[in-house]
């Protein structure tokens, strides 16, 4: 897409995507490094921003441990990798992080109130130009939008985790985003090597809508003992030829944001077939998260998994 801007008499033409170099990511857990290390790996010079400056140190150690992974299987060379690292600079506060980018991409907490908190700041401290992108995996992007005073420069782009690794990335247009900022964001998403997806902005989007009822029906046939964790990851594994079961997929996703997406859903469309299931409502409470808690359907512990006594998962 060209753009053409009048400098008094004079037309200059400019090619937009190609001034696109500049980056800040909100948030430094397992979705904000991901998206920090994919534009750092293809260029981008990325602010990567958090409040904790403990949780930006480990972000950069976790970013370094995957480019060591990527190097050791031939994906990148040495150069490539300290090039990487060194187009990554931290920030703990947003308005500092935030100056001279052409996109914000926030990968905070799937929390709505923490958002709009978020994007009424980015409305404020960045210029009237930059585009807010959220990598929220079901809050509605007009929702968001509303808080800001560029509806037309606010557009979801939903990464999948891993996010070096997994090549979807969901594309979600508000009610007023532009399809001049939807077509940059769709070419910025390829030059990352990624396969953007166009969708609309309705709850769950697509990837959500259709995965979360399908983890919600496996806990809930857990739940009233139609079959064990195990047994119900091998019949969606080996009878579905998916390459993790749904109880599995659930601990790695965190099953707080499995039951956050669930109250999006439930909330709305007004359906109870969205009703989150009431075995991963207690779960949560007693923060049984998943993997990032070391337990949830299953034990975890460096990265592997034991499975739980089934006793827990009785009514």
């Amino acid at each position: 897409m060209i753009f053409s801007f009048q400098i008094g008499k004079i037309s200059k033409f400019v090619k937009k995507e190609s001034i696109m170099k500049n980056v800040a990511v909100i948030g430094a857990g397992t979705m904000g490094n991901g998206i920090a290390h994919v534009f750092a790996q293809f260029g981008y010079t990325v602010n990567l921003i958090d409040v904790s400056a403990a949780s930006l140190e480990k972000a950069l150690a976790t970013i370094a441990k995957n480019l060591d992974r990527q190097v050791a299987k031939g994906a990148l060379t040495e150069e490539e990798k300290t090039a990487t690292l060194n187009n990554l600079t931290t920030f703990t506060t947003v308005k500092e992080g935030v100056q001279g980018v052409q996109l914000v991409v926030e990968a905070a907490t799937e929390n709505i109130d923490l958002k709009l908190k978020i994007f009424k700041e980015l409305d404020e401290v960045t210029d009237p130009s930059v585009i807010l992108a959220t990598n929220t995996s079901s809050i509605s992007i007009t929702k968001i939008a509303s808080v800001t005073n560029r509806a037309d420069k606010v557009i979801g782009m939903h990464f999948m985790n891993p996010v070096p690794v997994m090549k979807l990335v969901e594309i979600i247009r508000g009610y007023s985003t532009s399809d001049e900022v939807t077509e940059l964001i769709m070419e910025t998403s390829k030059k990352l090597g990624k396969v953007p997806v166009e969708v609309n902005d309705y709850p769950g989007f697509v990837a959500n809508r259709i995965l979360m009822p399908m983890i919600n029906e496996a806990i809930y046939t857990l739940y009233e003992g139609v079959a064990g964790v195990e047994e119900i990851d091998t019949v969606m594994k080996l009878g579905m030829a998916h390459p993790m079961g749904p109880l599995q997929l659930a601990d790695f996703i965190g099953l707080d944001v499995c039951l956050a997406i669930l109250h999006v859903l439930h909330d709305g469309f007004g359906n109870p077939k969205y009703a989150p299931c009431p075995l991963l409502v207690n779960m949560v409470t007693a923060g049984k998260k998943g993997v990032k808690s070391g337990e949830g359907f299953y034990s975890w512990t460096h990265g592997t998994k034991d499975l739980i006594v089934a006793d827990n998962f009785k009514k």
